[in-house]
């Protein structure tokens, strides 16, 4: 072998190694939201089995994305203090074994307490990624994050595929889904430990794995941030985005069945459909990094409005292919956004409580959007899923409009 070919080997191995932090922590993001995922498509399913309605099964999802939301805050600040990869990994393990406790044949109770436990687990996950990726990656915040975010969303893309699949196959234990959630929370369990052992090399050569500051930070400091009108703002846009978009992906598969018209099975792969264009997040991730946030937050949020206005207008009289293309901009939009939410947020963000004051944020957010699939679920019920639809729209126009606002006044 010559030194030349030897030298472009270490090359290699040595960028490979670098990148092996985000690999990792983007493998948790995913199965994290693959866990969640998975159970809109079986809605339907759930409805027969345990004879529950749209309202009960939309404040079960709810209830998921509280707890989630909940974890937000603590997460953060606990972060703050013993480091970020003691926090994930735990949040792995609570994840894997919510998702083990679905092997059992049990009441809805049992479902409902997976769900909760899922929804802890991974409330930990995102808050404390985001600042960890930006520390172990200064100069590449923007594009790690549109990384990560475009490995999470496919998660989106992979959860129908693989129920449809699993409900053609014989369970292992009892009804085939069952299978789904033994297999995808041993993976959680298994790269949960490998996260453990190798992100933590990385951090030996940042600044700080923790707070380094001997006095912990006070919870005024975290809430002194909303004293300021712009960052008040930035949360409300971003409250009113976690709102409709949560709402959209707990009810999409049966909104496409009922006010579109489509096939169950169509249904969930156009659902998949939503998170095949969230590549589009490394392309916003970066431009966030070259020309500037703001016109990528304004164009994001118009897209993500039109996409589903466009759904609310075709549903019932497009076929698949109309509804898929509205879904295509819906999800241009709605991915393309998140990333560079992520990266304003770090700009504005004090360094010395950035994971605690980023979880009080997603604390919130997230809330708001726990409370999306309920509200969804219960207009669904007494007036029709197209004006729950019609709503979530006017959400998104809303955040659209306070976003060119603040650009404005930036």
């Amino acid at each position: 072998m010559t030194p030349d070919i030897m030298t472009n080997r270490s090359v290699s191995l040595s960028h490979l190694y670098r990148y092996d932090a985000l690999a990792l922590t983007a493998l948790v993001w995913f199965l994290g939201k693959f866990l969640r995922y998975a159970f809109p498509p079986l809605f339907g399913h759930f409805e027969s089995i345990y004879t529950v309605s749209r309202t009960t099964l939309g404040t079960t999802f709810s209830g998921l994305m509280l707890v989630y939301a909940v974890m937000q805050f603590p997460s953060g600040v606990v972060a703050d203090r013993v480091g970020s990869v003691s926090v994930i990994t735990a949040g792995g393990i609570v994840t894997g074994f919510g998702a083990l406790v679905l092997m059992m044949n049990a009441p809805f109770a049992a479902l409902a307490g997976a769900m909760l436990l899922i929804g802890a687990g991974t409330g930990t996950y995102k808050t404390v990624a985001i600042e960890l990726l930006s520390r172990i990656y200064p100069s590449e915040t923007g594009r790690s994050l549109g990384v990560f975010d475009t490995v999470g969303s496919m998660a989106g893309v992979a959860a129908p595929a693989a129920v449809v699949a699993a409900m053609s196959l014989p369970g292992i234990f009892g009804a085939p889904w069952r299978t789904l959630f033994l297999v995808g929370g041993l993976t959680a369990l298994v790269v949960g430990f490998m996260f453990l052992i190798r992100v933590p090399r990385h951090l030996e050569d940042c600044s700080t794995t923790g707070s380094r500051d001997d006095s912990s930070p006070q919870f005024r400091e975290y809430i002194g941030l909303f004293r300021r009108p712009k960052f008040s703002i930035f949360v409300s846009i971003t409250i009113l985005f976690s709102f409709a978009y949560n709402a959209i992906v707990a009810f999409l598969p049966l909104y496409l069945t009922e006010a579109g018209g489509l096939p169950p099975v169509m249904s969930n792969l156009l659902f998949s459909s939503l998170f095949v264009v969230s590549l589009i997040q490394l392309a916003t991730g970066e431009a966030s990094d070259r020309v500037g946030i703001f016109p990528l937050l304004v164009g994001t949020l118009a897209f993500a409005t039109v996409g589903l206005a466009g759904l609310v207008v075709l549903s019932g009289v497009a076929g698949a292919v109309g509804l898929g293309a509205t879904m295509v901009v819906l999800g241009l939009g709605a991915h393309g956004y998140r990333p560079v939410r992520g990266a304003y947020l770090m700009t504005v963000l004090p360094e010395s409580i950035a994971k605690g004051s980023l979880g009080v944020v997603r604390t919130l957010l997230v809330a708001a959007g726990a409370v999306g699939p309920a509200a969804a679920g219960y207009l669904s019920e007494v007036s029709g899923f197209r004006v729950a639809f019609t709503v979530l729209t006017a959400a998104l126009g809303i955040a659209t409009t306070l976003t060119a606002l603040l650009w404005v006044i930036e």
